[in-house]
């Protein structure tokens, strides 16, 4: 038999590059002679990940819409059908047996070009509510993998299946690696550890929030490891000379800083809600309001309705000590906390997506 040829189409964000590298993985560890091609949007972060995980990528023109007027919505159309042109090319020449997309810009030229040539297509959708290209792509895809309940409101109840959000392995075992973390990041073994997450880019608000309360945290006696983001770290990095906090652009070893921490202030984003899951720790999640239909505020409300986090809107960031000093002292509620997010874990999701793609592959 021919090895199969894998097409996978994710970007953007890494909310949508790592699900696609973990599947690719997965994929490649049942059938290591299968070829895989990766189409991402040129510019963004996905043409350096994807690389240095070992995989082909090539790039579409193409970008989203914007709220506001500006002068890329005008050009939007242009891109997208240059887009369709270029991914029709691509799956010509690759000849994919199967096209994946895990959402981004260039997935929806990529998915709806395979399906046109009868390609089987399987959507990967991260957030508690589906964005409008997932929504569009549904309607020809084959099967929708999910991660979140109640999603027949947007997709064919035939082709849901719940599978969670893939999430790195090494993330299982953290429990075992706290005082490995502690060793890692050089951190005080009798001091409470605050991690703060704005995503790879980084958040605004976010690191305002944390630059606005060192003062306080210093107080509460809390030491803070700090990731501000690509686009803020020149800004932040002067903090990193304070004693309790160290200052990152990125952190490579984010299951030593998981098993280090005893708190965690987070953004919402599908991936790092699945991660922080299967954590199982305290969680203050301050969720973007500047995505597309407020996913990230439904997807932290789905564990605070569950008693598993506490969501604290950009609106309510003025309340922040308060909520934070009320945590810090309840060994009780972060307790409460984090036993029912870890309740809400799908650590098997790589596998459970890879398993209804080679369904896919054998009835092709």
């Amino acid at each position: 038999m021919k090895p199969y040829n894998i097409l996978i189409s994710g970007g953007g964000t890494g909310g949508h590059i790592y699900p696609a590298i973990a599947i690719a993985n997965e994929i490649k560890l049942r059938y290591p002679d299968a070829n895989f091609l990766f189409v991402g949007a040129k510019d963004r972060m996905e043409m350096e990940k994807v690389p240095k995980a070992g995989y082909e990528i090539q790039g579409l023109w193409i970008s989203g819409i914007q709220r506001k007027l500006t002068l890329d919505n005008f050009s939007f159309p242009f891109k997208f059908i240059h887009s369709l042109w270029r991914a029709s090319k691509i799956i010509k020449k690759f000849k994919p047996d199967i096209a994946i997309g895990t959402g981004g810009f260039a997935s929806g030229p990529t998915l709806i070009m395979a399906n046109r040539k009868g390609i089987p297509t399987l959507i990967q959708e991260q957030n508690s509510f589906p964005g409008i290209t997932n929504k569009l792509l549904s309607k020809k895809a084959n099967k929708v993998c999910v991660a979140y309940d109640h999603l027949e409101r947007f997709f064919s109840l035939d082709k849901i299946v719940k599978t969670g959000n893939p999430v790195r392995q090494d993330l299982l075992l953290i429990h075992s690696k706290t005082d490995d973390g502690k060793v890692f990041f050089q951190l005080t073994k009798i001091k409470k550890t605050i991690l703060v997450l704005g995503g790879s880019l980084g958040a605004r608000k976010i690191n305002q929030l944390i630059e606005s309360n060192l003062e306080f945290f210093k107080k509460q006696g809390v030491q803070i490891i700090w990731q501000c983001g690509q686009l803020y770290f020149e800004e932040y990095k002067k903090y990193d000379a304070l004693e309790n906090v160290q200052v990152h652009e990125f952190i490579n070893r984010m299951d030593l800083a998981y098993a280090a921490s005893d708190i965690i202030i987070s953004r919402a984003g599908a991936s790092s809600v699945s991660e922080l899951c299967i954590v199982g720790k305290p969680v203050i999640f301050i969720p973007s309001p500047n995505v597309a239909e407020d996913h990230q505020t439904k997807n932290a409300k789905s564990i605070a309705d569950q008693h598993g986090a506490v969501l604290l809107k950009e609106s309510d960031l003025e309340t922040f000590p308060i909520v934070f000093e009320t945590l810090i002292k309840d060994k009780g509620k972060q307790e409460h906390l984090a036993e029912n997010i870890k309740e809400l874990a799908l650590p098997g999701a790589t596998t459970a997506i890879v398993n209804e793609i080679e369904k896919l592959l054998r009835t092709k």
